[in-house]
């Protein structure tokens, strides 16, 4: 198993609880963005440039994973297209995305998207929080747990 990070819009803080997990797993960790990303030296962690463009990075995470690897990501149809291929996905705020909620979340993006594009203010997610960070570190630790139980 390998841990992806769609890195453009990751928040630092959430990498660095990446960083320490790998480090303590000893899972090697990639990060895939269109703009340089700090890594920290680390045999176990890598970092692919892509070039800009829209879902240029979505595409090559998609590319590379293989079933059963995780990926970390906000990107809802990144995430649906992850299990569909069967990976996992959780986001940054520490929710796993599944077969059974992924479609729920497409849906709600497309009405989202259909409102902005319709000139409403929809407001974008709240700031990154002590909440959000913690959920983020017991939802990865409680994936990484299960996976080491069962590494199917």
């Amino acid at each position: 198993m390998k841990i992806w990070v769609d890195a453009d819009a990751c928040p630092v803080v959430i990498k660095e609880i990446l960083f320490r997990a790998t480090e303590r797993t000893k899972i090697p960790l990639i990060l895939v963005a269109n703009r340089p990303v700090q890594i920290p030296r680390s045999p176990l962690v890598s970092f692919i440039r892509v070039s800009s463009g829209a879902d240029v990075a979505d595409d090559e995470i998609i590319k590379q994973m293989s079933a059963g690897d995780l990926v970390i990501t906000a990107d809802i149809p990144l995430a649906a297209q992850v299990i569909d291929n069967g990976g996992n996905a959780l986001n940054p705020r520490g929710e796993l995305y599944t077969t059974e909620n992924i479609r729920e979340r497409l849906g709600m993006r497309d009405f989202m998207d259909s409102l902005r594009a319709s000139g409403v203010d929809t407001g974008g997610p709240p700031a990154m929080n002590k909440n959000d960070r913690q959920n983020f570190a017991n939802g990865l630790d409680r994936f990484l747990t299960a996976h080491r139980q069962n590494p199917a």
